[in-house]
């Protein structure tokens, strides 16, 4: 069972709207105002695309990039992302490590027509409270459980 002081109560909720704030800008906006979302620290740490992105700067590169491509072919997706099972433990009162489990749909199509999901994923995040007093994600990673075929 997990036990935080007020503090630390407050500091999870805070950390847990900084990851929804992440899975709303890539479901909203394909990750392309993830600098606007102010949920990524300058430094992060980010696995995607089956490689490690190294700063906010090759993250926002790596969206872009994607959307181009996507853009080329069929079009933008229309993503989901369900985050469940969130646990946050803490290493010290300024930095937390997160685990969940995510839901993954996505289509090239509206949502407004029947979509299986596309990935489960375990997540492992780390985040940090920067010096302006906001949590921020400084590291993702992921691992498929299960991919559609």
């Amino acid at each position: 069972m997990a036990k935080f002081t007020p503090e630390q109560a407050a500091d999870v909720l805070a950390i847990k709207q900084a990851i929804y704030e992440w899975g709303d800008e890539l479901d909203i906006n394909n990750g392309l105002s993830m600098r606007k979302a102010d949920c990524l620290a300058e430094d992060v740490q980010y696995f995607v695309g089956g490689e490690w992105r190294d700063g906010l700067t090759a993250v926002e590169a790596f969206y872009k990039g994607r959307a181009e491509a996507m853009e080329a072919g069929a079009g933008l997706m229309t993503m989901r992302h369900i985050i469940s099972s969130l646990r946050v433990s803490f290493d010290d009162a300024d930095h937390a490590k997160v685990g969940y489990l995510l839901v993954f749909f996505a289509t090239v199509k509206d949502l407004d027509k029947y979509c299986d999901p596309l990935a489960v994923a375990d997540v492992k995040m780390e985040c940090r409270r920067d010096s302006d007093g906001e949590w921020r994600i400084t590291r993702f990673d992921s691992g498929q459980i299960f991919k559609r075929g």
